[in-house]
């Protein structure tokens, strides 16, 4: 994939590494404050890329409050990317959607492919990353994705997080809630492997120091924490989690369980 070789050599490698780590703003989250504590929890705790709003100064404040770690941005209107794309994003996503269910709003297959053909006419030579609906039945998820990236989508995310329903305490639950986006992973991974259209497949949404691991094991080239990072209230807490995570990812292939 061209487009990926524009992305920095630290990101690019551990994306080939499969142990890629994105720290998740929000996509509705345009309060500088919590942007800049998230920012630096981020460039301490050891991510690989930061999450954020799709507003050109949010971009900058990352990019200068983490010390460089390279930024993607999240919207589902394409018209915004270009000039946050000015400001010094690396790379542009659509969704994830998890911000737009409580409020009744969802993406269907068809609306996501739209997005994803508007944007990559709109930066034909940006890296686009596109998050599949996890309201999707699995099969669907599974050729929405190969549709994506036969459409110009460099890597595809997971979701799920918010269907979960967890109901134990502890590290099963902690599964529990993880369990739909990692079902996606394997799905989609799979998929897009037997049409020969593979690219690195993010896994977000519910995933916890417990969980990460398994998403690698089940396909994922990276992991993307937003809530368990950003609703925290103390930085040094913020700091704690992503070095843990960044902790979890770093374990050797060959010690997960497969």
């Amino acid at each position: 994939m061209t487009r990926l070789a524009q992305l920095p050599t630290a990101l690019r490698q551990r994306l080939e590494q499969r142990s890629a780590f994105k720290v998740i703003a929000g996509l509705m989250n345009f309060e500088a404050l919590s942007v800049a504590q998230v920012a630096r929890a981020a460039g301490h705790g050891g991510a690989d890329l930061i999450d954020v709003a799709c507003d050109p100064a949010l971009v900058q404040l990352a990019i200068r409050e983490s010390a460089g770690v390279p930024v993607c941005v999240s919207a589902v209107e394409p018209e915004l990317f270009p000039a946050a794309v000015a400001a010094g994003a690396a790379m542009v996503e659509i969704g994830n959607f998890d911000a737009f269910y409580p409020q009744g709003r969802i993406f269907g297959a068809a609306e996501v492919f739209e997005l994803t053909r508007l944007t990559r006419a709109l930066l034909p030579e940006v890296v686009l990353s596109v998050t599949v609906p996890h309201v999707l039945p699995m099969d669907h998820q599974e050729q929405l994705a190969v549709d994506l990236v036969a459409a110009g989508a460099d890597l595809i995310q997971t979701e799920g997080g918010t269907s979960a329903k967890p109901f134990s305490a502890g590290s099963l639950g902690l599964i529990e809630k993880a369990a739909p986006t990692l079902a996606a992973v394997h799905s989609i991974s799979a998929a897009l492997k037997a049409a020969d259209r593979v690219v690195p497949v993010l896994c977000a949404s519910g995933l916890s120091a417990v969980t990460v691991p398994m998403a690698i094991a089940a396909g994922a080239a990276g992991v993307g924490v937003g809530s368990g990072v950003n609703r925290l209230n103390d930085e040094l807490a913020m700091v704690a989690v992503v070095r843990g995570l960044r902790e979890a990812l770093s374990t050797p292939k060959s010690a997960v369980i497969h």
